[in-house]
């Protein structure tokens, strides 16, 4: 559909971002694991790694296996890269970069999933964690950086419950725009 969308409007290919919270976050990972050729970046908002919930009934946090949103689904990195790149087999290309976000409060989808994520797509992106920086992008945030951060960042809200509230300023320049 986007493919279409790129050549039916002329849109510029290296502008297509994809983003969603809760179960959009849950396939915000999927999409960029299943379509890393079409997406050049990705935010998400309170969501698992890509392929956690796979196999469970129903896709939300309310419908699937609940193994995956109370943080049960513990893999290694090597795991996880495995299980986002048997999305797209024999791809080898560039994936997209993300920044996700996810409270520490959150009683839905449990903060560990978002170590669960940031374990998958460091691995993907061949990054190493480098630092935390406080109080960004606000006060009680926490910036989780791998690497010089341009390709992969975390964002953990203390005290934040279900879903972490959109941050469409830090969102659009992680894109680019």
């Amino acid at each position: 559909m986007v493919k279409w969308a790129i050549q039916q409007f002329g849109a510029d290919a290296t502008k297509v971002f994809v983003t969603g919270s809760s179960s959009g976050c849950m396939m915000t990972n999927v999409m960029m694991a299943t379509y890393p050729d079409v997406f050049a970046a990705a935010t998400c908002y309170s969501g698992v790694a890509a392929g956690c919930v796979a196999g469970s009934p129903g896709a939300s946090p309310a419908s699937s296996d609940g193994k995956c949103a109370n943080g049960f689904v513990i893999k290694s990195q090597a795991e996880w890269v495995r299980v986002a790149k048997a999305m797209y087999p024999g791809y080898s290309g560039k994936y997209p970069k993300l920044a996700t976000w996810h409270g520490t409060a959150d009683g839905l989808v449990v903060p560990a999933n978002l170590a669960e994520q940031l374990k998958q797509w460091s691995g993907v992106q061949g990054v190493s964690f480098s630092q935390n920086v406080t109080n960004t992008p606000q006060g009680g945030y926490k910036k989780i950086v791998y690497g010089d951060g341009s390709k992969l960042v975390g964002y953990e809200a203390s005290g934040v419950g279900h879903t972490v509230p959109v941050h469409p300023t830090e969102d659009m320049a992680w894109f680019g725009l």
